[in-house]
């Protein structure tokens, strides 16, 4: 970390202001010193700062990075979201929602730091005064939430969030962090988490006192989930010989040498740049349930049937039709269960991570980004130019520049070249570019595109620059967390069948007690 720079972005879903420490203020507005920011979020940039790339090149890359496209991947579409849900894991400020009296300073700076403690799940835990209205009476189980009846689908518990509100109109979700209601299909996977703790909970022995249960549950949870991140999606996303090294010899270019119980930072080059990579995942629909097969489950509908970018359809709660078929968005059969294998022809795998984004993402919801009437339908509602917006205001270092970073650390980074960069392999077409524009983006590319030609070059992974940045940022947050496999190298998972095995498939399987009836509940 050449600066040791630190800071927050401002709260606010959709906000684009950051503050890094010994830099103040970065972005849309004017700049304010860190002190009077008064910053709760540990931001850190680990490479250089680069050039701002111009506007007029941002328009053209994110309008030829959105004009649609049908590859795809190899990588079920389940992960996709799991990667939001985990997205919104490492960047939540539980300090949102701690504001009782029984809050520690020790937790308060854990609250304000990246970690992978489910912190968007469980906030600061059942004792808090705030936090209490995300648990059941027994402050050991989760609240979880009820469909809506339609037509002859009845209401069910545990598949949707729970709300809060009455009457008719579409209800808030009454989480920890609402951006895991933003759309549906990240939604559901909130759901299944609070399945998965409080089956956990069910699971413990009687002889754990009932002031323990909660705690005891928590690290299971916790644990559980961290093994599934380490051995199930970061192969999935990353090359798994990257996965290894870290995990096996540490890292080399991210808070290297850290105490592993000081609290982590964010590397703005990761929440910026490389772990945008699930945008390039996102399909334009989704052979959702029985009810809406056949690619019925549009992306669009997906975000309206959530609360925070949507209106819930008009009903108060998540309808019954639009509940998740797991066995549709993962593969089962991974773990010798053909009897969730899901219709011929209705499996979906997510778009290959490449430089090239669905057309849907070219016009967000303006509730998915805090948008205002007039953004609807203009460059500020692409996803591809806000990301690479984002990364210009917050003078990102290029692709280019923390290749050369990493190399100079002892990481064998193969550096993309020229060529690699302008050509690709079926990904985002440069042509729109005129010679200078061009020279300009080869030279110095903006981090995010640079990651996905990287992956797009090697069969949808992520590799070199991109590899590296995800998985030591990932290494680090397990290592600083509460409960953590890293400072625990000998702990292993004590849920499912198989030794040493717990993947999301596993993980949904105990969550939903292994019921073809509950993972899939509207059948074939």
């Amino acid at each position: 970390m050449p600066d040791g720079t630190r800071g927050q972005r401002e709260r606010g879903h959709g906000q684009e202001q950051y503050v890094i420490e010994g830099e103040g203020s970065v972005g849309a507005d004017r700049a304010v010193s860190a002190a009077e920011a008064a910053p709760p979020f540990r931001f850190s940039r680990v490479g250089p700062r680069g050039k701002r790339l111009d506007s007029r090149v941002r328009s053209k890359v994110a309008r030829a990075m959105t004009t649609g496209r049908q590859r795809d991947g190899r990588i079920p579409a389940g992960y996709t979201y799991l990667g939001q849900f985990v997205d919104h894991d490492l960047t939540f400020d539980a300090t949102t929602v701690a504001l009782g009296e029984n809050i520690t300073p020790a937790d308060l700076l854990q609250g304000r730091s990246p970690t992978l403690d489910l912190d968007s799940l469980y906030g600061f835990g059942p004792d808090d005064e705030v936090s209490q209205k995300f648990y059941a009476d027994d402050r050991t189980h989760l609240e979880v939430g009820t469909t809506t009846r339609i037509g002859n689908l009845v209401a069910r518990e545990g598949f949707d969030v729970p709300r809060v509100g009455t009457g008719t109109r579409p209800r808030r979700a009454n989480i920890p962090d609402s951006r895991n209601d933003e759309n549906l299909a990240v939604a559901q996977h909130h759901a299944a988490f609070i399945r998965f703790h409080n089956r956990v909970v069910d699971k413990l022995p009687a002889s754990v006192p009932a002031a323990d249960r909660f705690q005891r549950a928590r690290r299971v949870v916790v644990l559980h989930y961290q093994w599934m991140l380490k051995t199930d999606y970061l192969p999935r996303i990353v090359d798994p010989a990257i996965v290894t090294d870290v995990f096996t010899n540490g890292r080399r270019v991210f808070e290297v040498g850290a105490d592993p119980f000081a609290m982590p930072t964010m590397p703005v080059e990761f929440s910026v740049g490389a772990f945008r990579l699930g945008h390039s995942m996102i399909r334009e629909s989704y052979d959702w349930n029985a009810e809406f097969p056949d690619g019925a489950g549009s992306l669009f509908l997906l975000f309206d049937f959530s609360r925070t970018s949507g209106t819930l359809g008009g009903f108060p709660t998540l309808p019954s039709n639009w509940i998740a078929d797991w066995r549709r968005l993962y593969r089962f059969s991974q773990i010798d269960r053909p009897d969730l294998d899901p219709p011929a022809g209705e499996f979906n795998n997510a778009r290959r991570i490449d430089t090239a984004l669905v057309d849907p993402l070219a016009d967000l919801p303006l509730g998915s980004f805090g948008g205002e009437d007039g953004d609807a339908g203009t460059l500020r509602a692409n996803l591809a130019f806000r990301n690479l917006t984002r990364a210009a205001m917050l003078r990102l270092a290029s692709g280019q520049q923390l290749a050369d970073f990493m190399t100079a650390r002892g990481v064998p980074i193969a550096k993309l070249t020229a060529d690699q960069i302008r050509d690709g392999l079926n990904g985002a077409d440069l042509s729109a570019l005129t010679p200078a524009q061009l020279s300009a983006f080869l030279t110095d590319t903006p981090l995010w595109f640079y990651v996905l030609r990287e992956a797009e070059l090697n069969n949808g992974r992520l590799t070199g620059v991109g590899g590296r940045l995800v998985v030591e940022t990932f290494h680090r947050a397990m290592e600083g967390s509460r409960n953590s496999i890293v400072r625990n190298p000998a702990w292993r998972p004590r849920i499912g069948p198989v030794a040493e095995r717990f993947g999301m498939v596993d993980l949904l399987v105990f969550a939903f007690q292994n019921k073809k009836s509950l993972l899939a509940p509207l059948g074939d």
